[in-house]
């Protein structure tokens, strides 16, 4: 799997797979997601690909302290044979090139395979929780 920036014709493939993975809700449209993050200093949307289809993405970013990822997802189909690591390695270095020295997760409640996926690779719990309102 090679892994690169997003091209502007991976769009509808970056969907499709965030669809599948169960990774979009009512209230995000994942078009308008990937238009704000992608190709900025401080963010960007990662791609696996292997024979011209997308396997994997992340949205890596940082807001000038911590990094953040998002959409990580991997083809149903691929998961569990490291492309997941992969693609989050890409990020961590992604993160590191721009001198970030720490990365934060969101996890869904009850999404426990998730959970264990990141702990492997060294995820902790934080002593914090994530709360938020909408500007919109």
């Amino acid at each position: 799997m090679k892994i690169r920036p997003m091209l502007d014709g991976d769009i509808e493939a970056i969907v499709a797979l965030w669809t599948r993975c169960g990774l979009t809700r009512p209230w995000n449209d994942p078009h308008n997601d990937l238009r704000f993050a992608r190709g900025k200093t401080n963010s960007e949307v990662l791609v696996g690909e292997a024979e011209g289809r997308v396997l994997a993405s992340v949205m890596v970013g940082h807001d000038g302290h911590r990094g953040a990822l998002y959409y990580l997802a991997v083809e149903p189909g691929e998961q569990r044979h490291g492309l997941g690591r992969a693609i989050v390695g890409a990020a961590d270095d992604w993160l590191r090139k721009r001198g970030v020295w720490k990365v934060n997760i969101l996890i869904r409640d009850g999404n426990a395979g998730v959970r264990s996926f990141y702990e492997k690779l060294g995820y902790e719990v934080n002593e914090a929780f994530s709360m938020g309102r909408w500007l919109q």
